[in-house]
């Protein structure tokens, strides 16, 4: 997996332990780079239920666990894999490309707060950039393509007409690439990637291409963000 950003347009100098120095590229960030997204012409019908789940694929995990994180209503979000079996889902095997998985997140989110429309529509427009293929950022390979795994009928209904409505208004430069894919089961990730930009801010891949992203959700989503993570408790189980 490639954790290190190679595409950069600012440099800033790194001072290492022993004297040592070292030049990192950051990107420029701006609001021309941050898509604002309409609603969702379609979303999921007002509910008593108190819980919901959703898993999209955007990249390395990090930054989308991150991201929803942030979100008022979701209680907790998790990284994992999905698209492959259980036997390959193991990060130095999902690592290969090979295995059909996608680096994912598993939100757990309160409908009466948040909806599955406003999740995907956090998702498009600063989770990831959905015209990336196969790639996302400096990572590369079909592990970090851009997906949908729809938990229900509604939920596909509601991905693939949102794709459709961003791609007919022209929102994007590039045609949306996300892949609203069949259901698969989700697999929790090593307890070493939980949480991982809440508890390493300052890990140079972080810094330059994930906390951007918890910038532009508190700047275009200020009423849905919320300044203090929720966090993925426990062990490695579920």
């Amino acid at each position: 997996m490639n954790k290190w950003p190679i595409n950069s347009l600012l440099a800033v100098l790194v001072v290492l332990g022993g004297g040592a120095l070292l030049w990192w590229q950051l990107p420029v960030y701006s609001d021309e780079t941050v898509h604002a997204l309409p609603a969702p012409q379609l979303d999921e019908p007002a509910t008593t239920a108190a819980s919901e789940v959703a898993v999209v694929s955007g990249g390395c995990f990090w930054g989308v666990q991150g991201v929803f994180q942030h979100v008022k209503g979701v209680t907790r979000a998790l990284s994992g894999y999905a698209g492959g079996s259980q036997a390959t889902a193991q990060y130095e095997t999902v690592s290969g490309g090979n295995t059909g998985h996608a680096e994912s997140v598993q939100i757990t989110y309160d409908p009466r707060q948040v909806s599955y429309g406003t999740l995907l529509r956090i998702f498009f427009s600063v989770a990831h950039d959905p015209t990336e293929l196969d790639r996302q950022g400096p990572d590369y390979g079909t592990q970090y393509r851009s997906a949908v795994f729809p938990q229900n009928d509604m939920q596909r209904q509601i991905a693939e007409r949102y794709i459709a409505q961003l791609n007919q208004a022209g929102t994007f430069s590039h045609p949306i690439v996300t892949r609203v894919e069949a259901t698969q089961a989700f697999y929790r990730a090593e307890d070493y990637h939980q949480n991982f930009l809440a508890l390493n801010p300052s890990y140079p891949y972080i810094a330059i291409n994930d906390l951007p992203k918890v910038h532009n959700l508190r700047h275009q989503f200020p009423e849905l963000y919320r300044d203090k993570p929720v966090l993925v408790t426990g062990g490695s189980a579920g």
